[in-house]
């Protein structure tokens, strides 16, 4: 007779994914159905189906809807704007055309666009989402725009007095790419005219802040 004992497979433990894996996947999936569904239709349900994960664990590393739209706030803001980053040692120009992913991927740049989308309609209808949506991705990229600006003056390379203020000053520049025709209309430019006018911004702005 055969012995198959030696044939005899153990299961093996289960593959763990990392913590910090699991939540990204999770955001990038929570935001589809966001876009998909709305804030408002999306429940945390779908978003563990869709993840193929346990209530457990998405309730682990995002408490509600609130926690996901946060993380997707900050995912956006760096689609968005690239800091912090060291773009010390390439011209201003090219450092902010980076900084402002002037030459993001096509498919990458329509995603961000539908996430800009989503971001002002449910802003619109969910006064707390605003708040996050100001505080995590309009003040945080504020800070570190402005954190960049003041190194590259202690580098010398610009001159300026307010850097919190030439911040702001020039992401309303740059972020003047979205056109508001009036309240509760809005529409994009198209992928062409927003490079364009980047660019044109960037060169404005940098022949104001060059040390003379």
């Amino acid at each position: 007779m055969e012995d198959h004992s030696s044939q005899t497979k153990t299961r093996g433990r289960p593959k763990v994914v990392p913590d910090d894996v699991q939540a990204a996947r999770i955001v990038q999936e929570a935001r589809e159905l966001f876009i998909a569904e709305g804030y408002a239709g999306t429940t945390m349900d779908e978003v563990a189906a869709r993840c193929r994960i346990s209530k457990r664990t998405l309730y682990r590393l995002f408490p509600g809807k609130t926690e996901l739209f946060t993380a997707i706030i900050e995912a956006h803001r760096q689609s968005m704007l690239d800091l912090p980053g060291d773009y010390d040692d390439i011209p201003l120009d090219v450092a902010l055309e980076k900084i402002f992913k002037v030459d993001i991927d096509p498919e990458k740049d329509r995603e961000r666009m539908a996430v800009l989308h989503f971001i002002i309609v449910e802003t619109q209808q969910f006064p707390e989402l605003r708040d996050i949506a100001h505080r995590q991705g309009g003040e945080r990229g504020l800070a570190l725009l402005s954190e960049w600006l003041i190194h590259q003056q202690e580098l010398g390379r610009i001159a300026i007095e307010d850097p919190t203020s030439t911040a702001g000053i020039l992401m309303d520049m740059i972020f003047g790419a979205i056109i508001f025709k009036k309240p509760g209309e809005w529409e994009l430019r198209s992928r062409e005219e927003r490079t364009q006018h980047i660019r044109r911004c960037i060169g404005i702005f940098l022949d104001g802040v060059r040390p003379r």
